[in-house]
């Protein structure tokens, strides 16, 4: 049956999200308008798709125990020249990221694997494309401030076509745990005669 590739990620909320994918598409990134705008916890990864219901109860465990958090993005970095990516950089929050993506990727879970580098938490708004667009990310960025709180994070899968697509969202706190089935109502026992 092959495999599937997921990736596990914190969505940046509108309106920061689609401005970010709308100033990576217009620096000619081809990928934005299949990429979320996001900061990656478990980057792509490909995955026996039968796994799927135990990589789901795993994310739902790391939400359960994970708690709110604040997240500021400011300003721009890039990776050059070791990788072509311009980033905003994640100014609050990336401590946070840091200790939630040890636990997605942990080594007696079912996403455990080692990374290409170091993880560092970025939105990633330029990828591989000519220097001088690079470049304009860099300064027309250079500006960029957003704040939020993080609730939780997502499950995405990458179609054929190269589109990341949202599978299942998790929240922070109990709540994400699946909860076992229940009635809606129950009828007590009729009296015997």
């Amino acid at each position: 049956m092959g495999t599937v590739t997921l990736g596990v990620s914190i969505a940046v909320p509108e309106p920061y999200g689609s401005l970010l994918q709308q100033r990576r598409a217009g620096f000619g990134d081809l990928a934005a308008h299949g990429i979320p705008t996001h900061v990656t916890l478990l980057p792509p990864t490909e995955v026996d798709p039968g796994r799927r219901p135990e990589i789901e109860e795993h994310l739902a465990r790391v939400a359960a125990a994970g708690e709110a958090f604040p997240m500021r993005l400011s300003g721009t970095g890039t990776f050059r020249p070791l990788s072509p990516v311009v980033f905003v950089r994640v100014a609050e929050g990336a401590s946070d990221c840091g200790r939630l993506q040890e636990r997605v990727r942990a080594a007696d879970g079912p996403l455990a694997r080692e990374l290409q580098f170091p993880y560092h938490p970025h939105v990633t708004v330029a990828h591989g494309i000519a220097e001088e667009a690079m470049d304009r990310a860099y300064e027309e960025l250079a500006d960029f401030e957003a704040s939020w709180t993080t609730t939780g994070f997502a499950l995405y899968e990458q179609g054929g076509d190269g589109v990341w697509r949202l599978q299942r969202e998790f929240a922070f706190g109990a709540h994400s745990l699946p909860q076992p089935h229940r009635p809606a109502f129950s009828r007590p026992p009729a009296p015997s005669l």
